[in-house]
């Protein structure tokens, strides 16, 4: 892995993480739905004109057409839009660490569907799990709200079908269309929810718009690129050790940003997940 490579999955774990604390920013002044699907809206017509220019076309057949929306539904709605209905009230460094469970629910379904996996990887799923429970069950007898923390692992369940699920929606020359048009089927989806179940009171303050403009560019759009480009670098599994310093990132991003307090069960629970990330992604890589 060359330091290209390093300083891309460094970036990308970054941006990541950090999308929580803009969404909690976020959700304050505006609802989430409304915020998402404008969102998607603005990022998927950005990516999709990007990828026109540089000559890719939406020349998809019937299979990826189906994944397209499959996908736009199931991170951009369900997961994405979980996260943000859900940043309304519970703390965002406890939603990137209930997150952090993504690449740990992959390697695990996985396993159950005949991928061998090794005892430091077993052991890797157990230790990120149990880290896992530890910060929940620390967090919910201090008062965290439980329907919540429920809607974030449902949100995470709907990301890890997306992983295991879609498969060939790109034909590999056609990323960046197929991402754009992911995000239009979100924004197609979660607009007409927005109407259907939030009163549009929007607060313009400078915190909503920086929190809107960060999340639309940055998370939304410059992230997903530079996962693609990684993935093409060094592969998927390699490039998915990178998730391992998700729990770290976020925690840090939402207690200097946002002030959210962190106990002793909080750091320990965090260095045990990424442990088990760690272990899972190495173990699969070799």
């Amino acid at each position: 892995m060359d330091f290209r490579a390093i300083l891309m999955g460094v970036s990308f774990a970054l941006i990541w993480s950090s999308a929580f604390t803009s969404a909690k920013i976020a959700v304050v002044y505006a609802p989430p739905f409304a915020i998402l699907s404008v969102r998607f809206l603005v990022s998927g017509l950005l990516a999709v004109g990007i990828a026109w220019a540089l000559g890719q076309r939406a020349h998809l057949t019937r299979k990826q057409w189906i994944a397209v929306v499959l996908f736009g539904v199931l991170q951009n709605v369900m997961y994405l839009g979980g996260n943000f209905f859900a940043a309304q009230v519970i703390d965002a460094s406890l939603a990137v660490i209930i997150a952090s469970l993504l690449p740990l629910l992959v390697a695990g379904i996985n396993g159950l569907r005949g991928e061998r996996l090794g005892w430091i990887a077993m052991l890797g799923l157990f230790a990120g799990l149990a880290g896992v429970v530890l910060i929940m069950g620390t967090r919910i007898s201090g008062g965290a709200d439980l329907g919540g923390v429920l809607i974030i692992v449902g949100a995470v369940l709907a990301l890890t079908m997306a992983t295991l699920l879609v498969q060939g929606a790109s034909s590999g020359d056609n990323i960046i269309m197929v991402v754009g048009l992911q995000m239009l089927v979100g924004s197609s989806v979660l607009f007409p929810l927005s109407l259907a179940t939030e009163v549009w009171v929007v607060d313009w303050q400078w915190q909503l718009i920086a929190a809107w403009t960060y999340t639309t560019l940055v998370p939304g759009l410059l992230a997903t690129i530079i996962w693609f480009e990684l993935v093409k670098r060094i592969g998927a599994t390699r490039a998915a050790t990178f998730h391992f310093l998700n729990p770290f990132l976020g925690v840090a991003i939402a207690s200097v940003v946002l002030g959210e307090a962190l106990g002793l069960r909080d750091v320990i629970g965090v260095m045990i997940i990424m442990a088990g990330i760690f272990a899972v992604q190495m173990a699969r890589g070799r």
